[in-house]
């Protein structure tokens, strides 16, 4: 086992390291080739300016757009018999959601757990359910990305070949250890049992009706993250946009990028995001569709200040909830592992 972990990590880290060569890669073709299209348009070009109440809005829109995933979350934990209260579950949620900043974004793990855990929450049951929560989170991105691939983008494919079937293995990656007789071989295979007796009896509980709601759910919150893409679209002047007719473009353009993002294991999925973005929004939609000049310059603009309003409503949410909870928190070793729920919530 200890021979199979370290192997594991070993081409974890060469993946990470191939990912971040062919992003680089990728990076310095697109800042290049915006660069010529600024050089080119002179004074000619699209005239940017910034509204910032629809960064206010995009920050809005953000922050619930990833609220379904903590619903999701918390039904998840109650469906595993755990205890815990909305309240310090979102708590739980938004502050945790920070560690992927972090290289490995173990950190969001290690949060989300540390920050739920008591004598209504087993730390084992709160980590697995996290992985549940992201890997749901992911497939539903990819899936409604290669919807919207298929059926509004197709034409648009031949340019880049890779994207389809990128996106159809980041699915199949995602989503087959959320599926409950998977996840639980996984966990068996993991050992947890050693180190919480009654898991195997909790995972008894995970059951595709939950996985089905939790699709609903976080397909409700990836719409709401393409509309806050829209918004920053309407905070840098981009003319023609509509969130309607034009909705495919932002879900897919927000799908692939953070999905491919997150899987990069870059913090922030930094420069991931934007190289994609500047693709599905730059090729497929701002020149394509909207016929703007500069289409790449406009999309790594666009990219940009969608980073900074996500990571300034997740900086001020997690700061409200911060002070929230203090004092309430019961020291891990008070709580004996046997004291645990073992009653499945229906």
């Amino acid at each position: 086992m200890t021979n199979l972990w370290s192997r594991a990590k070993q081409f974890k880290r060469l993946i990470s390291m191939v990912v971040i060569v062919v992003v680089s890669w990728g990076i310095y073709r697109t800042v290049d080739h915006a660069w010529e299209q600024l050089s080119a348009s002179g004074t000619n070009g699209l005239e940017w300016k910034l509204h910032p109440i629809w960064l206010v809005v995009s920050g809005l829109l953000y922050l619930l757009g990833v609220l379904p995933m903590a619903i999701f979350w918390h039904l998840s934990l109650r469906a595993l018999g755990q205890h815990p209260k909305l309240g310090e579950t979102l708590r739980a949620f938004y502050i945790g959601g920070l560690g992927k900043y972090v290289p490995g974004k173990v950190l969001v793990v290690v949060l989300r757990t540390s920050l739920l855990r008591s004598e209504r929450v087993s730390a084992t049951v709160a980590a697995i359910s996290v992985f549940l929560e992201t890997l749901t989170m992911m497939a539903v991105g990819a899936f409604l990305a290669i919807l919207m691939m298929v059926f509004w983008m197709w034409d648009h494919l031949s340019s880049h070949p890779y994207l389809f079937p990128l996106a159809v293995a980041l699915l199949m990656v995602s989503a087959l250890p959320t599926l409950p007789p998977i996840c639980r071989y996984l966990v068996s295979r993991l050992g947890v049992e050693k180190m919480d007796r009654q898991i195997h009896t909790q995972l008894g509980e995970l059951r595709f009706p939950l996985i089905l709601s939790g699709w609903c759910l976080v397909s409700v919150g990836w719409v709401l993250l393409a509309l806050s893409l829209w918004a920053v679209l309407e905070a840098i002047n981009i003319p023609g946009t509509d969130p309607i007719a034009h909705l495919p473009y932002f879900l897919a353009a927000v799908g692939m990028a953070v999905v491919v993002g997150f899987l990069s294991m870059i913090p922030g999925g930094a420069g991931v995001r934007e190289y994609l973005l500047s693709i599905l929004l730059g090729t497929f939609y701002f020149e394509a569709v909207l016929h703007i000049p500069m289409p790449q310059a406009s999309a790594l603009a666009a990219a940009v200040v969608l980073r900074l309003a996500w990571l300034i409503a997740e900086l001020i949410l997690a700061g409200v909830f911060l002070p929230f909870g203090r004092g309430s928190r019961i020291a891990v070793t008070e709580v004996p592992e046997n004291n645990l729920p073992t009653e499945p919530v229906n």
